[in-house]
């Protein structure tokens, strides 16, 4: 299962403190979850064929989970929370969207 995050930055946020502690901080304690196959973080630059457009969010996560039950159960643990609390302080309101492969 793939997760997908779009989210814009809050207003007043530090872009540069925020891509840092996605870089330094998120990948990586989102990464080293067991339920964790792959996480990546993305900056929009543009939209196709519009280079004037500014897209609709800033920044893509991308999780791919091994199970929703064990993702719920790492992303509870207390001390992945407190690594994570950042997040809620940059992040605008994100969308978690389930997918799943056709």
């Amino acid at each position: 299962m793939r997760i997908i995050v779009p989210f814009n930055l809050k207003p007043g946020t530090d872009v540069a403190e925020y891509e840092e502690w996605a870089k330094t901080k998120d990948v990586p304690t989102a990464s080293a979850l067991g339920s964790v196959k792959s996480f990546t973080v993305h900056k929009a630059t543009g939209l196709f064929g519009d280079p004037e457009a500014t897209p609709p969010y800033q920044y893509f996560e991308v999780l791919d989970i091994t199970d929703m039950d064990a993702f719920i159960a790492d992303v509870s643990d207390e001390k992945f929370q407190e690594a994570a609390a950042p997040f809620q302080v940059y992040a605008d309101a994100p969308q978690f969207i389930l997918t799943e492969d056709l």
